[in-house]
C-alpha cells in the first residue's frame, strides 16, 4: 500500500466533521462554529460559510447532491443548497452530536445531545421527535434508506425504521464502558445482505447483521476510534482515532496498513472521495491532510496459470488459456479460484500445481488439488516466520526469498536450507524448471550479470554479463536462447551456447518466449508489441502494459490492473517463412494459430513445391477433402513408379481451376488428351480445339454431342438444340425444341427429316400437339401417313365436321370418333345427340347407362319431375333397341313398360313432394285429390320405388279428401298413415288429423267417385283393381294435367286388320252426325224436322261386350265396317314405333276437346294442355319443344 499527501492545511479549530460532496468536486470541513469549502483537487480553500453560532459538530451531503446539512452546538440545523445558500434552519434542545441523509428519499436524520432524535423531510412542515433514553453519538441509514442504526453512550446500538419506531436493540457487552463512537453501514451495492460496522471506546471494531447478530469476533484496535469511513465503494475501512493514525482495514475487519500517521493529534474525521482513491484527514489540532492511496499489483505466473492478488487479503487463481479472455483484479468471478487468506497478501508465487502466498507474519504454501472436474488449492505447509522480502519464489519442495542481494532457500517447513550472496542486488528471477528438488533458476542482476542457480547447488554459474542493469529476461523453450531486457530499454537476444548476441530489438520494457515454439518471441514497450519469429524483421501492432507470457497465439499482457490474454495470429512469421520456402519452419509457425484462409496458403505453397507432408498435414487441419484425395493419388502414383513431375503439376494446376496451366502441364508431358478430356469436362470447347489431335468425324461428332449437353445444362437450349442436330441426335433436339415451344424450329425440322425417320416425326407431332398447333400436327401425320392418328387429333380438339368426313373416307375408323362423340355429348347434357350416337356407334350399353346414371341423380337429389323425364327417355330408348330385332328384343320391351310406369310415378310424385315440402302449391285441391290416387294405384301392390314417399302421398290424400268432403277416404288415409313409420315432422299433423276426422260423417262426396264411360259403373275412390273400372274392367285414362279420368275407351282391331289399313279406314271415314237443327233451303227458308230417327251406333253397340263382374278385361274390337264407320274427330291414335302396335281410343263424349302429346302420347284436357305448353314452352311430360306439337283435341 502507497499512501501519497496531495496536499495539507491547518485551521486554529478543531476538525469535528468532513464531507464530500457525491461527485467529488466539494470537500465541506466542521471547523469551530465555520464551514470551510475545499477544492478536493488541490486543497484550495474556496469559500467560508459562518451561519451556527457555536462549534460544528456534523455535516451530511444528500445522496443527490442538490443539499448538504450542518448541525452545531448552538442545537440548530441549517439545510444548505449546493451553491452554498442556506434555506432552513430547524433546532433541537440540544446541541447536535451527528446528522445523516436517507441515501434513496430526502429524509435527514439529525440527533441531539441527549434524548431526542428528529427526522425532516422537505414535505413536511414540521419535524418528528422521539425521546431516546441515552444519549445519542452516531447515526447511519442502511443502504435502501428502510433503517437507521443509532449509537448510543452507554454502549446500546439502537435499529429503527424510517418512521423512527424502533425495531432492534443491539448492547454491547462492554455496556457504559464501552460508548458506541462510530457506526456505518456498509453501501455497497454488490453486498446483498446489510452489514453494520461499528467502534466503540472499548477499542473494538464490530460487524453485525440486519437482525442484531454479530458477524464474527471483535477486532482489538488498540486505540480509541474516533472516526470511521468506507474505501473503494465499500471494499476497505479508513479508521482514525487516538493514535493519530489513519489505518485501511479489509471489510472485514483485517488490518492492512497505515494511511497517514502524524503528530497533528487525534484523528477526529474522516472523509473518502467517492469513485476515487482520496482519503482527506481532520485532526484535533486542525489539520487537514489529503492523501492518494494506491496498491501495487501482486501477482504470479507459470504458464497459462496466473495467480493475483485481490481486495489485498484474497488470492485468486484464473487458466489464462480458458475462454476468460480478461481477468480484472478487482472484480470477483465464478470462474476463477478464490482462497481468502484473512491478512494482507504481501507476495505470491505460482510453480506448476504449487501456490506460495506471503502474509504479514508468515507463507503459506497451498497445493492444487482435482476431484471430481473441480479444481482447488489446499494448503499443505506453512512457515510460521515473518520474512521481509523482495521476491518469493516457489519451487516442488523449496521456497527461495530473495532480500537485495541474497537469495534465501528454505524447505517448505522453514528450515534455512542454503543462501547465496551474490554481487549484485537481483532484480529478475525466474524458475526454468527441472527435477524435483534441483529446479534450476535464472537471475538477472543490476550490475548485468545473468546467473543460474540450481536448488541444491550452492554455487552460481555465470550464463553472460551485458553492460546494463537487467530488468527482465527469458529463456526459449528448448534452453539455447536467452532474451534479456536491460535498463535502456532493449531486448538482446544471445545463444546460450556460443554466447554469441544474435539480433537486438529496442523500446522494450518486457519480454517472453513462446513456450511452443523455439523461435517465437514478443517483448512490448511504449505501447507496442512486437513479435518476433527467428531472424526476420519484428511484427509491431499497438497493445498497452507488459508481457508476461507467450503461449501459442496467445499472449498475456498485464495492464494496470487487469491481465489481458490477447489472441494474436500468427499470419506475419508464417508468411515470412513461406517466402524463404521454409515449409516445415511455416507449418509450426501456423500451429500456434492462424486463420483458415492462411492454412489454405500454406497448403497451397507447400502443394505447389511438393512437400506433400506439410500439405497434407495443412489440408487436414481445415479438412479440404478434396487436396487430400490428390495428394493420395500423386503418393500412390509415384508409389507404383510415376515420377513425371510435369504430370502432377498439371493436376495441382487443375485442382486450383488453373487450367490454361494445367493444359500446358500436360502438353509438356505428352498428354495432350488430358487436357482436351479437361476442357470437355468443363465445357470449354473453343479452347479444347488447340490440343485436338485427330480427324476422325465420329471424334467430332462426340465433341460436338458434349458441346450440346453444356449448352443445355448452362441454359443455352438454342444452341444446344442446333448442336445436337449436326451431331446427327435428332431425338435430343426436339426435346429441347419441343419443352422451350419453338414451333417455327419444330415444323422445319419435321419438314426436314425423311418420312421413314417415323420415331423422329411421331415426337414432333407429339410436341406440335402439345403446342396446340394443330394444323401443322396433321400436316406431320399426313407425311407420315398415320391415318389414325390424324382421326384422333380431330377428336382430342373436338373437331367433330373433319373427323367425321375422314370416318366417312375410311369407315374402319367408325369406333374411334364416333364413341369419343357420344361422350363428349353426354358430359356437355346433350343426351338425345348422345344416344343417337352411342347408337350409331353400336354402344347400346353406354347410351343406357348414360340415362340410367342421370335417372340415379335425380331421384338422389329429390329432383323428381327430371327423375321422371329420364325415365321416359329410357323407356324410349329401350323401345328403339327393341324395334332393331335385337336378341334383347323381349327384355328391351318389358324394361319399356317398366320405365314408362316409373316415368309416370316420378312425374306425378314431383307435384305430392312440392306440397308436403314447400308452403304453397300451384294445384287446385281436386287435382291434388286426384294425384294422391292415381300415385296410390299406381303403387299398390309392390313397394313404391326409390324416393317416392308413401308416407307423403297418403297425407296429400288425407288432407285433401277431408277438405273436398271424402271423410271415408280420409279416415282411410289415417289409418294406413298409423300402420306406417312417420317422420317427425308428420307426427304430430297426422295425430292431429286422425283425431279431429271422427268428427266427420263415414261417407264420400259421390260428386268425387270416378264414372266408368264404358259401362257407366260408378267406382270408389280407391280400387284394389287399381285404375280401372271394377264392373267391365276397363283401364281408366287419365288427363296428365287435372288427373280427371277423360271420357276416352281403347278399342283394339279385329284379326287380320294392321294398323296402317286401320288408319285408312278411319281416315276415309265419312259419316257425318245428324242433329235437330234448323237447315237453309234452296227457297231461303229455315226448315226443322223432326220425324228422322237416329241411325244406330257400331261402336257404341259393341261397348256393352263383356261379363258383367267377370275376373278378366275383354277389350273392345271392331272390324272394318266399324271402323268406317268411326268419325275420325272422335278417335285417339297412339302411333308406337314397332314393335309395338298401334292404341285406339274412341271420345264417348265429343263435346270434351282431348288433346295428345304426339311424343309422348300422354292424353289432356285441351284447354290445360294448351295452358302448360304457353307456360313451359314444351310438353309437361317429354319435353318436347312446343312448335313440333300439334294440338289435336279430337280426331
Amino acid at each position: 500500500i502507497m499512501s501519497l499527501l496531495n496536499w495539507t492545511d491547518s485551521d486554529q479549530n478543531s476538525i469535528y466533521d468532513l464531507a464530500f460532496k457525491p461527485d467529488g468536486s466539494q470537500l465541506l470541513v466542521a471547523s469551530g462554529s465555520r464551514i470551510l469549502v475545499y477544492d478536493p483537487s488541490d486543497g484550495t480553500h474556496s469559500q467560508t460559510l459562518r451561519a451556527h453560532k457555536d462549534t460544528v459538530y456534523c455535516l451530511g451531503y444528500s445522496r443527490d447532491g442538490k443539499r448538504f446539512a450542518s448541525g452545531a452546538a448552538d442545537k440548530c440545523v441549517i439545510i444548505w443548497t449546493d451553491k452554498l445558500a442556506g434555506i432552513l434552519k430547524y433546532t433541537h434542545n440540544e446541541a447536535i452530536q451527528c446528522l445523516a441523509y436517507n441515501p434513496v428519499t430526502p429524509q435527514l436524520a439529525s440527533c441531539a445531545i441527549n434524548d431526542f432524535e428528529g427526522l425532516w423531510a422537505p414535505e413536511q412542515k414540521s419535524v418528528n421527535k422521539h425521546k431516546m433514553s441515552n444519549r445519542i453519538t452516531c447515526c447511519s441509514w442502511t443502504s435502501d434508506g428502510q433503517y437507521l442504526a443509532l449509537g448510543l453512550f452507554n454502549g446500546v446500538i439502537s435499529i429503527r425504521s424510517k418512521m423512527g419506531e424502533d425495531k432492534i436493540k443491539i448492547e454491547r457487552p462492554g455496556g457504559s464502558l464501552c460508548p458506541i463512537w462510530k457506526i456505518l453501514w456498509n453501501q455497497n451495492k454488490n453486498n446483498s445482505n446489510d452489514v453494520l460496522t461499528v467502534c466503540d471506546w472499548g477499542q473494538n471494531l464490530s460487524f453485525y447483521h440486519l437482525n442484531g447478530k454479530q458477524i464474527g469476533k471483535d477486532t482489538k484496535l488498540e486505540f480509541d476510534p474516533c472516526a470511521l469511513q468506507f474505501f473503494d465503494e465499500g471494499r476497505y475501512l479508513v479508521v482514525g482515532g487516538s493514535n493519530r493514525k489513519t489505518s485501511l482495514y479489509s471489510k472485514e475487519g483485517h488490518f492492512l496498513g497505515i494511511v497517514s500517521d502524524s503528530n497533528s493529534g487525534w484523528v477526529w474525521s474522516i472523509a473518502c472521495k467517492p469513485d476515487g482513491n482520496v482519503v482527506v484527514v481532520g485532526h484535533q489540532d486542525g489539520t487537514i491532510t489529503c492523501h492518494s492511496l494506491t496498491f501495487s499489483t501482486v501477482h504470479g505466473l507459470y504458464r497459462d496459470c496466473y495467480a493475483f492478488r485481490q481486495l489485498l487479503t484474497n488470492v485468486v487463481v484464473q487458466r489464462l488459456n480458458s475462454d476468460i479472455m480478461d481477468v480484472d483484479l478487482e472484480e470477483d468471478d465464478s470462474s476463477k479460484i478464490t482462497i481468502k487468506c484473512n491478512d494482507i497478501v504481501k507476495k505470491i508465487s505460482v510453480y506448476k500445481d504449487k501456490l506460495a502466498v506471503q502474509l504479514s507474519d508468515r507463507i503459506v504454501v497451498y497445493k492444487m488439488v482435482t476431484k471430481d472436474t473441480t479444481v482447488t488449492y489446499k494448503p499443505v505447509n506453512k512457515i510460521l516466520k515473518k520474512f521481509e522480502c523482495n521476491l518469493l519464489v516457489v519451487c516442488s519442495e523449496n521456497i527461495i526469498l530473495c532480500q537485495e542481494s541474497k537469495l534465501t532457500c528454505f524447505s517448505m517447513d522453514g528450515e534455512k536450507q542454503r543462501e547465496w550472496l551474490l554481487e549484485a542486488n537481483i532484480r529478475y528471477i525466474k524458475v526454468i524448471g527441472g527435477p524435483a528438488g534441483r529446479e534450476g533458476m535464472l537471475l538477472g542482476l543490476k550490475n548485468g550479470q545473468v546467473l543460474q542457480i540450481f536448488v541444491d547447488n550452492p554455487f552460481p554459474i555465470e550464463m553472460l554479463k551485458i553492460n546494463s542493469s537487467i530488468r527482465c529476461l527469458d529463456l526459449s523453450m528448448k534452453r539455447t536462447k536467452l532474451a534479456i531486457i536491460s535498463d535502456n530499454s532493449t531486448c538482446h537476444v544471445y545463444d546460450i551456447a556460443t554466447k554469441e548476441l544474435l539480433f537486438e530489438e529496442v523500446n522494450a520494457n518486457s519480454v517472453a518466449w513462446n513456450t511452443q515454439n523455439e523461435e517465437m518471441l514478443c517483448y512490448s514497450g511504449k505501447g507496442y508489441l512486437g513479435i518476433k519469429a527467428g531472424s526476420f524483421p519484428a511484427q509491431q501492432r499497438r497493445m498497452n502494459g507488459f508481457v508476461v507470457g507467450y503461449c501459442g497465439s496467445r499472449i498475456f499482457c498485464l495492464h494496470v490492473h487487469a491481465m489481458r490474454a490477447v489472441d494474436v495470429p500468427q499470419s506475419a512469421p508464417m508468411y515470412q517463412y513461406l517466402d524463404r520456402q521454409l515449409y516445415n519452419e511455416a507449418y509450426q509457425i501456423a500451429c500456434l494459430g492462424v486463420t483458415d484462409t492462411d492454412w489454405y496458403n500454406l497448403s497451397q505453397k507447400a502443394l505447389e513445391n511438393l512437400s506433400f507432408d506439410v500439405a497434407r498435414k495443412a489440408f487436414t487441419r481445415i479438412r479440404n477433402l478434396r487436396y487430400l484425395e490428390l495428394i493420395q493419388n500423386i503418393e500412390d502414383r509415384q508409389k507404383r513408379g510415376e515420377n513425371k513431375t510435369d504430370l502432377f503439376m498439371a493436376d495441382i494446376h487443375a485442382y486450383r481451376s488453373e487450367f490454361a496451366e494445367a493444359a500446358g502441364y500436360y502438353k509438356k508431358a505428352g498428354h495432350s488428351q488430358k487436357a482436351v478430356d479437361m476442357y470437355t469436362d468443363l465445357r470449354m470447347f473453343e479452347l479444347e480445339q488447340e490440343y485436338v489431335e485427330t480427324s476422325d468425324p465420329v471424334e467430332h461428332k462426340q465433341l460436338m454431342a458434349k458441346q450440346a449437353n453444356w449448352a443445355k445444362n448452362t441454359n443455352e437450349p438454342r444452341e444446344a438444340a442446333k448442336m445436337y442436330l449436326a451431331a446427327g441426335e435428332n431425338l435430343k433436339a426436339l426435346d429441347i425444341i419441343g419443352e422451350h415451344g419453338w414451333t417455327d424450329m419444330l415444323m422445319e425440322v419435321a419438314r426436314k427429316l425423311d418420312k421413314a425417320d417415323r420415331e423422329a416425326l411421331t415426337k414432333c407431332a407429339f410436341y406440335l400437339k402439345r403446342l396446340q398447333q394443330y394444323a401443322y400436327c396433321a400436316e406431320v401425320y399426313n407425311k407420315m401417313g398415320d391415318k389414325k392418328a390424324h382421326i384422333l387429333l380431330h377428336v382430342e380438339t373436338k373437331n367433330w365436321d373433319e373427323a367425321f368426313s375422314l370416318v366417312e373416307k375410311f369407315p374402319e375408323f367408325k369406333d374411334d370418333v364416333y364413341v369419343p362423340h357420344a361422350k363428349w355429348l353426354a358430359e356437355n347434357d346433350k343426351f338425345e345427340e348422345a344416344q343417337k350416337a352411342f347408337h350409331k356407334a353400336g354402344r347400346i350399353t353406354e347410351a343406357l347407362h348414360v340415362l340410367e346414371q342421370l335417372t340415379e341423380n335425380a331421384v338422389d337429389e329429390c329432383r323428381f319431375n327430371d327423375a321422371g323425364y329420364y325415365y321416359w327417355m329410357l323407356s324410349m330408348q329401350c323401345l328403339d333397341i327393341a324395334a332393331e330385332k335385337t336378341p334383347k328384343k323381349a327384355e328391351m320391351l318389358k324394361k319399356f313398360k317398366k320405365y314408362q310406369k316409373l316415368a309416370e310415378i316420378y312425374y306425378v310424385y314431383h307435384s305430392i313432394q312440392r306440397y308436403t315440402d314447400e308452403p304453397f302449391t300451384s294445384h287446385l285441391p281436386e287435382a291434388l285429390f286426384n294425384i294422391a290416387r292415381f300415385l296410390l294405384h299406381s303403387i299398390s301392390g309392390s313397394n313404391p320405388p326409390r324416393g317416392v314417399s308413401k308416407v307423403a302421398t297418403l297425407y296429400a290424400l288425407a288432407k285433401q279428401s277431408r277438405s273436398l268432403g271424402a271423410y271415408k277416404l280420409a279416415r282411410h288415409a289415417y289409418e294406413k298413415l298409423h300402420a306406417l313409420k312417420l317422420p317427425l315432422r308428420f307426427q304430430d299433423l297426422i295425430d292431429l288429423g286422425s283425431v279431429t276426422i271422427r268428427s266427420k260423417p263415414y261417407h264420400d262426396n259421390e260428386d268425387l267417385q270416378p264414372m266408368c264411360y264404358r259401362c257407366s259403373t260408378t267406382n270408389p275412390l280407391l280400387n284394389a283393381q287399381g285404375s280401372s273400372c271394377i264392373n267391365c274392367h276397363q283401364p281408366f285414362v287419365y288427363s296428365f294435367s287435372s288427373f280427371e279420368v277423360l271420357p276416352l275407351v281403347e278399342f283394339t282391331l279385329e284379326e287380320g286388320i294392321g294398323d296402317e289399313e286401320a288408319c285408312r279406314l278411319i281416315d276415309s271415314s265419312i259419316k257425318q252426325a245428324k242433329s235437330n237443327e234448323w237447315k237453309d233451303t234452296e227457297r231461303d227458308a229455315q226448315t226443322l224436322r223432326m220425324d228422322e230417327e237416329e241411325e244406330e251406333d257400331p261402336f257404341t253397340a259393341r261397348l256393352l261386350t263383356f261379363e258383367q263382374g267377370g275376373g278378366d278385361y275383354l277389350p273392345v274390337v271392331v272390324n272394318r265396317s266399324v271402323l268406317r264407320a268411326l268419325p275420325r274427330r272422335e278417335v285417339l291414335v297412339r302411333r308406337w314405333a314397332p314393335p309395338l302396335r298401334f292404341q285406339y281410343f274412341k271420345n264417348l263424349m265429343p263435346e270434351v276437346a282431348v288433346a295428345m302429346c304426339d311424343s309422348c302420347f300422354q292424353m289432356f284436357h285441351a284447354d290445360d294442355y294448351e295452358l302448360m305448353v304457353l307456360q313451359k314452352q314444351c310438353c309437361p311430360f317429354c319435353r318436347k319443344a312446343s312448335d313440333a306439337h300439334e294440338d289435336k283435341p279430337e280426331m
